[in-house]
């Protein structure tokens, strides 16, 4: 068929709908609708929609098993469609330039605002109070006296019914109404409510306010009106605040960079921006006070243990020589810690019960939820004691150093909020031995992560145990475990020679977060020991020694701070429970 003089060429099989076509019969479009854009009918008398489809059949002059027809006009059914459809693109586009240009409007509207806001400039009246300095959770009524009821002014000092204060902290929250702005300041103290009204919040600072941005605020306490709630049931109604440090918005917010459905790696990136969050921050509160527990209650026991400070850098083992972080050390070989143990056992003689706070490193590539590479190990070591005594040790120190840190009503409630079905462990623990466990596993059909039945010598894997502690749901002390899975250095059941007087206290929603036992105290044993595990005993003549000049009846045990953080707070992973995680291919930041 001749082409029309005004003809528009489309082709399925061979066109383009973009720049690259022009309509042409050599440079046709893909589809009738592109074509209709690109070309509205605007008449009877055109353009004229041509196309073509491609037939079987053969090419004599290409060979190809596929020829084109003639260009025919589009059906009336097809045109049809295209003009429907090409009546929802113009609605759209129009829908789209409608609102492109209420966003200039609006953006232009903004930016003017911004303009006005900058020509604002706030001051300090020098008729007011002089404002006192406090912290966000301060409290004392000679410092911090309420105002309540009702004013005419957001702000009247004239009847001294409220105190004027000086506060600094980072908007944690930001709530804007009309004419009123709504802060929660936090200062890693306590949080407190600030109200901006007025002018105050007519300035470019207060427009363009973002979270995390540090201000010095100043203003009159006032009790939260009726049916409000703030954090202590109290707000500062401010008459003055300045900017110390603006944070940054938009794209790099700091919601945008840890937005809730961020990915982990994405969070362990930016640690240090999840510790602002108020769970992160709980999680450290009460880890440090923890911290002061376990001192408070080593010194308050009978007997007491003193705290020592063992070296990180290392020349020997105790855990396992795959296991270690190896370095030069002034063209030696060492090591960093695994345990501080071994060093523990050489106070005894003069100091008596002794324990220390300090880190241990395992280079153990695993990816379970309750191992890091690097973690805060609370280890002690007892003298003349049998292994009943280090038991009920371990149980007293454990349940007192929970009573200690719940004492403070302010690590009680972040517990309560942290894990609202946390419970005080009850005494006594029970007691399981390694063989009863096995039969235990057993008996409910818990097998080994081959999918085999647990049977005697197996060391149980951390998911059968963890499902172990959560059913019985309560402290367990594991105990007598087979020589062959436990330490060179633990002592033999007198009684069974086939398992060790040793123990993991097991605590649910976790599993093991101790591990202790008595150690050898005799030479000659000691020495055997060393040579069924083929290591060395030269560089451990100093642990050795402790045999040699009056030997005792000792046992000790570690306790890694994280794990017992974890049970207390129902995190997750005890990765929640370390200030910065080391664990596999992660040491930054």
């Amino acid at each position: 068929m001749a082409a029309h003089s005004n003809s528009v060429f489309f082709d399925e099989a061979l066109g383009q709908d973009d720049a690259s076509a022009d309509g042409s019969e050599s440079k046709p479009y893909k589809t009738l609708l592109f074509a209709h854009i690109q070309h509205p009918p605007t008449s009877a008398e055109g353009p004229q929609y041509l196309t073509r489809k491609k037939e079987a059949g053969a090419d004599q002059g290409t060979g190809s098993s596929e020829v084109h027809q003639d260009w025919v006009p589009a059906t009336k059914s097809a045109l049809k469609k295209a003009a429907n459809l090409l009546d929802q693109h113009k609605r759209k586009q129009a829908k789209g330039d409608e609102l492109g240009i209420r966003e200039k409007q609006e953006a232009a509207k903004r930016q003017q605002a911004l303009d006005e806001a900058k020509k604002v400039h706030i001051q300090q009246d020098p008729s007011l109070p002089k404002a006192v300095k406090i912290r966000l959770n301060e409290k004392d009524p000679a410092l911090v006296k309420l105002r309540s009821g009702e004013s005419a002014k957001d702000v009247d000092y004239s009847e001294g019914r409220g105190s004027r204060v000086r506060v600094t902290g980072r908007v944690h929250r930001l709530r804007t109404q009309k004419d009123v702005i709504f802060l929660t300041l936090q200062d890693g103290y306590g949080f407190l409510q600030v109200v901006l009204t007025g002018h105050l919040t007519k300035t470019y600072d207060a427009i363009t306010m973002t979270l995390e941005t540090s201000l010095e605020v100043f203003g009159e306490m006032w009790e939260v009106p009726p049916k409000q709630h703030a954090p202590d049931d109290r707000e500062l109604h401010a008459d003055y605040y300045t900017v110390i440090g603006k944070a940054a918005g938009d794209k790099e917010a700091i919601t945008t960079r840890i937005s809730p459905d961020a990915d982990p790696q994405t969070l362990y990136d930016n640690r240090h921006l999840v510790l602002r969050g108020e769970n992160s921050s709980s999680v450290m509160k009460v880890r440090a006070a923890l911290l002061r527990a376990f001192r408070q209650t080593y010194e308050q026991i009978t007997p007491s243990c003193l705290e020592v400070t063992p070296p990180c850098m290392v020349q020997t083992q105790v855990e396992g020589g795959a296991t270690l972080f190896a370095f030069d050390y002034y063209g030696q070989r060492a090591y960093l810690t695994q345990s501080s143990q071994l060093y523990l056992e050489t106070c005894l003689p003069s100091l008596g019960n002794v324990f220390c706070v300090a880190p241990s490193f395992r280079a153990e590539k695993s990816q379970t939820r309750r191992h890091l590479s690097e973690y805060t190990h609370i280890e002690a070591e007892l003298d003349f004691i049998t292994f009943d005594d280090l038991l009920a040790h371990l149980e007293l120190v454990m349940c007192r150093v929970v009573d200690t840190a719940l004492t403070s009503p302010q690590i009680a409630a972040l517990v309560r909020e942290l894990n609202p079905s946390f419970q005080v462990p009850e005494r006594p623990f029970k007691r399981m031995k390694y063989a009863d466990a096995i039969e235990w596993l057993r008996e409910h059909d818990i097998r080994t992560a081959e999918g085999e039945p647990h049977q005697f010598g197996d060391d149980i894997a951390e998911a059968a145990e963890r499902k172990m502690t959560d059913i019985i749901n309560r402290p367990i002390f594991l105990t007598h475990f087979p020589v062959a899975i436990k330490a060179f250095y633990m002592m033999k059941d007198p009684t069974d020679e086939r398992v060790t007087e040793s123990v993991d206290c097991l605590m649910p929603g976790v599993g093991e977060i101790v591990g202790g036992s008595m150690r050898m105290d005799d030479y000659e044993e000691l020495m055997e020991a060393y040579k069924r595990v083929e290591i060395d005993p030269a560089p451990y003549y100093w642990y050795t020694d402790q045999r040699k000049y009056g030997t005792s009846p000792h046992g000790g045990y570690g306790l890694g701070l994280e794990r017992f953080l974890a049970w207390m707070c129902g995190r997750y992973t005890v990765k929640e429970c370390s200030l910065y995680p080391r664990f596999t291919d992660r040491c930054t930041p």
